[in-house]
């Protein structure tokens, strides 16, 4: 492989971009090369891709000097705040830093336009960093992977390291198809993190926590046709000893890695560095999660959950997940009075830019584990409230109770919030 060969990252959300970011700076990846692109990053009419928009914050502050880090595989030490989890350290650890690798970013954006937004202004700041991000659209029409693969392949056999943000994702495994590097790093898309590790150490076959399985003819068919790619996949996340093969988890969530895996804690020193601190204001605020749309949580429950939280913290905004639907969203305002905030960059960013509030409530997701580093040292409370088993739906994943509760009980530096307090209707 040529050593002078680019590291290829594949992202398809906002929160990958972002920990995509994270991991460049821990790493101290540098930019490829050049003057740095937005290849085919669509603008929004009348703002600047480079400059992402902000409702609630003023001007960016300049970009300061980033500190220093160590190059070992268990990540850099945050200043305070929750415990790295424990890892071996990775066999090419040193004490000299080694010379920075260079970063191209793949956008493969989803359909929906609130990620499509978000993403747009994440690739502008990527650019303001001065990495290459390449808009690649994979998706919209049957013919889009496929032309998406054939302009993709000769980048993804060059390149000596890839990092993908999602190995749930049917298009990164198919990319993976095509890969030659030795090395390959998962940044965290969020809670799925846990099931990745958890199942590559079972040696299972890769689904999401909250899919249930469907019966139908034609479904069967499917899986039965993308099968190797699923398996080929699954042997690229789990190598062996004497494979000469290398993976990396790049994760602000408690994983446990397995095998010669190794684990870099993201502490959010990037953001940390860039962002902030935050002015507080002395309300709380809400975090919307997608377990509605998804199909896990009933929507009347929720909802009730939702009216029960303001009430007893009297909170006054509600952050929106980015899948959350414009329905949902106003039956929530109407029921609640609650503001109703849709972010256009992740909430780790829009929370350390600010305005906040001193508690910062969730409900069982990403966010748990995530904020209480990006907000270390600003004085913020981050709490987060059981799911009654009660609230799930019929068709929800057997697996998700537990899950869930596993989500909320493993974050640390947070308030818990019991079931009781938040009571849904029954």
């Amino acid at each position: 492989m040529n050593p002078s060969a680019p590291t290829l990252a594949f992202v398809e959300s906002p929160v990958q971009l972002l920990n995509v970011l994270e991991w460049a700076h821990a790493q101290g990846a540098a930019p490829s090369g050049g003057a740095p692109l937005l290849a085919g990053v669509p603008r929004q009419p009348g703002r600047s891709a480079a400059r992402p928009g902000r409702a609630h914050a003023p001007a960016d502050p300049p970009h300061p000097q980033a500190p220093p880090h160590p190059q070992a595989a268990v990540g850099p030490q945050a200043p305070a705040g929750p415990p790295p989890p424990t890892a071996p350290a990775a066999p090419h650890a040193s004490a000299a830093a080694p010379a920075p690798d260079r970063l191209r970013i793949v956008v493969l954006p989803p359909t929906d336009p609130m990620s499509r937004g978000q993403l747009r202004r994440m690739a502008g700041l990527a650019r303001d960093e001065g990495y290459e991000v390449r808009w690649q659209e994979a998706r919209g029409s049957r013919l889009a992977p496929l032309r998406a693969l054939a302009a993709l392949a000769r980048d993804v056999r060059a390149a000596r390291r890839i990092v993908v943000g999602d190995p749930f994702s049917r298009y990164v495994q198919l990319l993976l198809t095509l890969v030659r590097a030795e090395e390959l790093v998962v940044v965290d898309d969020g809670t799925a993190t846990l099931e990745f590790a958890a199942q590559t150490a079972r040696g299972e076959r890769l689904v999401r926590w909250h899919r249930v399985g469907r019966g139908g003819l034609t479904a069967r068919l499917c899986e039965l046709a993308y099968a190797p790619v699923s398996a080929t996949a699954r042997r690229r996340f789990t190598p062996a000893a004497g494979t000469g093969r290398r993976i990396e988890v790049f994760t602000s969530m408690p994983v446990g890695v397995h095998g010669t895996m190794t684990l870099r804690v993201n502490d959010f020193a990037w953001t940390r560095a860039r962002f902030g601190p935050p002015r507080l204001t002395r309300g709380t605020d809400l975090v919307g999660t997608s377990l509605v749309e998804t199909g896990v949580v009933d929507a009347d429950r929720y909802l009730e959950a939702v009216r029960a939280l303001t009430l007893h913290h009297g909170a006054t905004r509600y952050f929106a997940h980015r899948r959350e639907s414009p329905r949902k969203l106003r039956a929530l305002s109407e029921a609640t009075g609650l503001e109703i905030v849709r972010p256009d960059l992740p909430l780790e960013l829009t929370a350390r830019r600010g305005p906040i509030g001193r508690t910062v409530v969730s409900f069982p997701s990403t966010v748990v584990h995530t904020l209480p580093y990006a907000l270390t040292g600003t004085g913020v409370t981050v709490a987060v409230c059981e799911v009654d088993p009660a609230w799930l739906t019929g068709s929800a994943s057997p697996r998700a109770g537990g899950f869930l509760a596993a989500v909320a009980e493993s974050a640390r530096d947070v308030q818990r919030i019991p079931v009781q307090a938040a009571p849904a209707a029954g």
